[in-house]
């Protein structure tokens, strides 16, 4: 582990102290996780292609997280990837999404 020296002014540590003890951690320990926090929900300075198109997706609203229903349905899914590949190519060259639909018995 890297070390690292800061110098704070004396209303700060004792906040700092104060909030230590509430949690029963050592004031290094709380400070470590206040920075890692703060740290991980920076955007990153510099995006990758898939972080790129992912936020471009999410900003227009055509990627979303899945719900907990759908995690569920996820996880308790038996299909093998055999199988799903077979149902695509039985689909020809429909979209995903129509797939998904006519699955769902959305569509006529």
């Amino acid at each position: 582990m890297t070390t690292l020296t800061l110098e704070v002014p004396p209303n700060l540590y004792r906040q700092l102290s104060i909030e230590a003890n509430r949690q029963d951690k050592s004031p290094q320990v709380v400070v470590q996780e206040l920075l890692a926090k703060q740290l991980t929900t920076l955007k990153p300075a510099v995006e990758d292609e898939r972080e790129k198109v992912r936020r471009i997706l999410e900003e227009a609203g055509l990627l979303a997280e899945l719900s907990p229903e759908l995690h569920r349905r996820a996880e308790a899914s038996t299909a093998t990837l055999k199988e799903v590949r077979v149902t695509l190519d039985r689909a020809g060259d429909k979209p995903l999404s129509e797939i998904a639909l006519e699955q769902r018995g959305l569509k006529a």
